[in-house]
């Protein structure tokens, strides 16, 4: 009853926020203008854009495959392709992305993969994922100021406060890994003051369960610390998976026929709105990232502005919706089936009775 009263609550708060953002961004707009100037971009441009979404999903999967054999657990390519969609398509639908993780655990488990191995990863996954955004974030704030006083003077604020909350949220999950004593001190003491000040109500398997999750921060810290190579590797194919997200705009840059900005200065803006919204309260950060879009793309797509917002937004996030969705379905037909198909057989030939 609780999970279907969740799941209701997720789809009426998308549908409330994906309606907000489609009024807010074309209210008062020429539709039939801007269907017009989509009829003319060239879709030949879109099809790179397109495969970009999908070698950012793959890629995740081949950093799961990865360090599951590290792991010493073999599991195909596509299965872990199929978990990763997993993740995306709940990630793109929960606030916070809070739903992808939880969903991946299960499909893992019905691959007969423990969970504490499989939240171990996910956890470093997550790591990765955020530390790559706050490199870039710095990286632009230290060596780009000049790129950030000609792009970003109008939300400059915005940018600052996603990423400190970027930093923030590494930080503190790296203090969790490599400090789980004094994280299970803070952890411990926060849980108190939440329950002295009335916001939670006092419960006695709630330390417990606490304390059972920071076991899994040691043990993320006692994987982390042996396999140093594992982890570098990881960063650079999270590293390249995120730019090849980001270099989907560039394509629908050429697909108008413009020129003028670099392909480095649009992956950049792109970077600097993931940044600004990741860590928001919003499914794919809807709403905010179409209005960072209108407000930093403008000198870079001019007159083709909300068009290229449409095309772009569409690719980032609607066909990463409409795909992981599907192989969400896939993955939910075919995982764990195969496992059950070849017990049963087994079970059979033993001459064992089927019921």
């Amino acid at each position: 009853m609780k999970n279907k009263k969740k799941i209701i609550f997720n789809a009426a708060f998308l549908l409330i926020v994906f309606a907000v953002t489609l009024y807010g961004v074309f209210h008062g707009e020429n539709l039939g203008e801007m269907v017009q100037v989509l009829g003319n971009a060239d879709k030949r441009w879109l099809i790179p854009g397109v495969i970009c979404v999908v070698i950012f999903i793959w890629g995740e999967s081949i950093i799961i495959w990865y360090m599951m054999r590290s792991f010493g657990i073999h599991v195909k390519k596509w299965t872990c392709f199929l978990f990763s969609n997993v993740g995306f398509f709940f990630s793109c639908i929960t606030p916070s992305a809070s739903g992808g993780q939880p969903m991946q655990v299960y499909y893992m488990k019905k691959e007969k993969i423990s969970i504490p191995v499989s939240t171990v990863i996910l956890m470093i996954v997550t790591i990765t994922y955020k530390l790559v955004l706050v490199v870039i974030g710095v990286g632009i704030m230290i060596f780009g100021q000049g790129f950030l006083h000609k792009y970003l003077e109008g939300i400059l604020p915005v940018y600052y406060l996603g990423l400190i909350l970027n930093v923030f949220c590494v930080s503190f999950m790296i203090l969790l890994v490599f400090h789980p004593v004094l994280a299970k001190l803070l952890m411990t003491k926060g849980l108190r003051l939440l329950e002295k000040i009335h916001i939670l109500k006092h419960r006695e398997g709630r330390t417990k369960k606490l304390e059972e999750s920071m076991d899994l921060y040691n043990e993320t810290a006692a994987y982390l610390k042996s396999h140093i190579l594992v982890m570098v590797k990881v960063f650079i194919i999270t590293f390249a998976q995120r730019v090849i997200l980001f270099a989907s705009t560039w394509f629908v840059y050429r697909a108008f026929h413009l020129s003028g900005t670099s392909a480095l200065d649009v992956i950049m803006l792109q970077a600097v709105i993931s940044v600004s919204v990741d860590m928001l309260p919003l499914p794919g950060g809807m709403g905010i990232s179409e209005t960072l879009f209108l407000n930093i793309f403008k000198p870079v797509f001019g007159a083709v502005l909300l068009p290229a917002m449409v095309l772009s937004r569409g690719l980032a996030y609607y066909v990463q919706l409409l795909l992981s969705a599907l192989l969400t379905g896939v993955a939910q037909l075919t995982i764990g089936r195969e496992k059950s198909f070849r017990q049963s057989k087994t079970f059979t030939e033993d001459g064992g009775k089927q019921y």
